[in-house]
């Protein structure tokens, strides 16, 4: 039986595109359905069918449904251990998890202040100290990680893995942003932007045609 994980708007949603990545990136097979966000109540009523979170992404396995993106990360790679969905290497790892689970659980201004949004038109805004503080965190956390395991492939920790899938979206905001970056994290950035999982959500993002009012009010410096 297939893996399934349900999932909001492309356009919008990043924590879906979280362990849709790790699915995608690793060649798991599953269906995807998507139902939108912030729609009507029967749209709401079918996330609550799936998940008591109410919240997507959902992942259903049989009789498991597992809910939260980095609980599903940590389920797939249970599940799928010659996946390598995290580092081989232990230390990698634990710092993989580590930096993962500050992106899960932080960032808080940078989220509220620049939302995803693949349609929003490449552009700056007036950022608060808070997000800039958020967006100085991410490229240090970016920085390190390839001076330490740059010698392994392009990403964060050599080869794809779920750090990189995690901080995903905030490649789609730096860039929506237009955030000044470092020449290590723009090259990063273009890295991800080119992965073929990455590029595949983006299409499908940019394809979508429904507009949620709450995401497109946008301050423009």
């Amino acid at each position: 039986m297939a893996l399934t994980l349900v999932i909001g708007n492309k356009n919008y949603s990043s924590w879906s595109m979280r362990p849709w990545l790790v699915l995608k990136a690793n060649n798991i097979p599953f269906d995807e359905v998507f139902i939108p966000l912030y729609t009507d109540e029967a749209d709401k009523r079918r996330i609550l069918d799936v998940t008591p979170s109410g919240k997507v992404p959902a992942l259903r396995d049989g009789d498991i449904t597992v809910w939260d993106s980095l609980a599903i990360i940590e389920y797939l790679a249970e599940r799928y251990p010659d996946a390598h969905v995290w580092p081989d290497d232990v230390a990698a790892r634990a710092q993989a998890r580590a930096v993962s689970a500050e992106m899960h659980g932080g960032f808080g201004p940078l989220r509220r202040e620049c939302g995803m949004n693949l349609h929003r038109p490449v552009r700056a805004k007036a950022l608060s100290v808070e997000a800039q503080a958020d967006i100085a965190r991410v490229q240090q956390i970016w920085t390190d990680c390839r001076k330490r395991h740059g010698s392994l492939g392009p990403y964060l920790f050599g080869r794809f893995s779920a750090a990189d899938a995690m901080y995903a979206p905030v490649v789609h905001r730096f860039r929506t942003y237009a955030i000044e970056v470092s020449p290590v994290v723009r090259d990063y950035m273009d890295v991800m932007l080119m992965h073929p999982a990455v590029a595949e959500w983006t299409r499908e993002g940019l394809a979508e045609t429904l507009v949620i009012e709450r995401f497109e009010i946008d301050e423009v410096a």
